[in-house]
């Protein structure tokens, strides 16, 4: 299962609607809404949680993945520790917030969080990149 940075995740591009994810995998496991009116949706098969943003037309800008398959630039990151996946990684520039045992560690550029707990990556979030003038740089073309 592979990330496409500033992209998606497998077949899933940013700015997709939820009509196009549900033709290519089917409908939902779970979908509810959050205190902002985004429409989340979960695929238990893939372990991924898709965030379609209301005010942006309900398109994806956010994917959570817990998949332990998943793959960054042909790199696994889950089980293994959070540094040696970063340090492995290409990009150095990571901010960390502290959460108790949970570590979000982000790199802006990329839109990437490794979320760690106990010093091991537990999940993989990506989100859609925002261009210079504010605006998210959608890579599905309807």
């Amino acid at each position: 299962m592979t990330i496409h940075l500033k992209n998606g995740i497998e077949k899933l591009l940013f700015g997709m609607q939820q009509n196009h994810v549900e033709a290519i995998y089917g409908k939902p496991d779970k979908q509810y809404k959050d205190e902002d009116g985004n429409v989340i949706v979960m695929y238990n098969t893939f372990q991924w949680s898709l965030t379609f943003y209301a005010d942006e037309d309900f398109r994806l800008g956010y994917i959570s993945c817990s998949n332990p398959e998943v793959t960054i630039l042909e790199q696994q990151v889950m089980g293994r520790k959070t540094e040696e996946v970063k340090q492995s990684l290409p990009f150095k520039a990571w901010s960390v917030e502290d959460f108790d045992s949970f570590e979000n560690h982000f790199n802006e550029s990329n839109w990437l969080i490794l979320q760690s707990e106990y010093g091991v990556v537990i999940r993989v979030e990506i989100g859609a990149i925002i261009k210079d003038n504010d605006e998210f740089d959608w890579k599905f073309k309807a």
